[in-house]
């Protein structure tokens, strides 16, 4: 048996057992890819999945203890690349970032503008997507760090920690009516044409439970993933926008003199936390700590490392976040 097995069942089973796309994300055959299988099965002596014909159909239940034992083998392989790149190369390498639009545009520009003054040498990769995006990247490899909301704590496979706590703010053209109130209501802003993120996205789900907690059914007339472009419909007329309060604390548009002006509603959908994912058991290179503690001052070396050993640190429960 060989990590090239390893890897075809491995992908196999991410593929939904669909040989042609398995083949093309490890750019080899699919006849290699089957044979390879089989070879691994023969040495096994078990089927790692049921077939009819050519076609993989399900798991097995020996094949889903192979790949228990494939995915802590890859994840170890993976671990000893890191090792060797950490102590060959010090302060050097790429580090992978996965993130929600939203932290990707005002939250990590400054910790990843400071990581790259104290390590020239590492590179930075940045991903964007859902929460769930967020966490396959990580589950995949692809990334060694997320940041995203509290789904990520759904994934068992993941270690996660909180890393701040942010608010909502209604965003309004300066001339609306609820532009002379310093606090809304809940009944005041189900009144007006809404504009906020994707319900997968930005502590959405803590917006419609307020709501219908009340009993109030708003009119989300616009729904983006992204807090710009809130804004830009928020700017033409369309609604009321409900944002993150950290994508108008720098905007010349909600400045004074500008077109647009926010007002608090934590109040009404109560705070959020953001969160920070890594892999369990994975190995974390030394520029990957710094970034960490560069995110927030809840953040540590030995903290992060307690967790990743599973130790319990006695954190609060975290709500909807970015």
């Amino acid at each position: 048996m060989n990590l090239h097995q390893f890897r075809f069942v491995q992908e196999a089973a991410r593929r939904n057992l669909n040989l042609t796309e398995t083949a093309r994300a490890l750019h080899t055959s699919q006849p290699g890819i089957s044979k390879a299988i089989l070879e691994l099965e023969e040495e096994l002596g078990v089927d790692i999945f049921a077939r009819h014909g050519k076609r993989l159909r399900r798991v097995t239940e020996p094949g889903r203890q192979v790949l228990q034992s494939i995915e802590i083998i890859m994840r170890e392989v993976a671990n000893l690349k890191r090792i060797g790149e950490d102590y060959s190369r010090q302060e050097a390498g790429t580090l992978s970032i996965a993130a929600t639009h939203t932290q990707a545009r005002y939250v990590l520009p400054t910790p990843v503008a400071a990581l790259r003054s104290r390590y020239p040498k590492v590179a930075v990769s940045l991903h964007q997507g859902t929460p769930e995006d967020v966490a396959q990247m990580i589950l995949d490899d692809a990334a060694e760090i997320g940041m995203a909301t509290e789904r990520l704590t759904q994934y068992d496979d993941l270690v996660t920690l909180p890393c701040y706590e942010w608010r909502h703010v209604a965003v309004l053209p300066v001339g609306h009516p609820l532009a002379r109130l310093e606090r809304p209501t809940l009944e005041q802003l189900a009144a007006a044409p809404l504009i906020s993120y994707h319900p997968s996205f930005t502590g959405r789900s803590r917006i419609d439970a307020a709501f219908e907690q009340r009993g109030l059914k708003p009119s989300f007339v616009l729904e983006a993933i992204d807090s710009d472009v809130i804004k830009t419909y928020v700017r033409l007329g369309l609604g009321v926008g409900i944002v993150a309060e950290m994508a108008v604390l720098d905007d010349v548009l909600c400045a004074p003199g500008g077109d647009l002006t926010a007002r608090p509603v934590g109040h009404l959908f109560g705070p959020n936390v953001a969160r920070i994912a890594f892999k369990r058991g994975a190995y974390l290179r030394n520029f990957v700590y710094t970034f960490a503690e560069l995110l927030s001052e809840r953040l540590s070396r030995p903290l992060i490392e307690r967790a990743m050993l599973g130790q319990s640190l006695d954190q609060p429960a975290a709500s909807d976040g970015l």
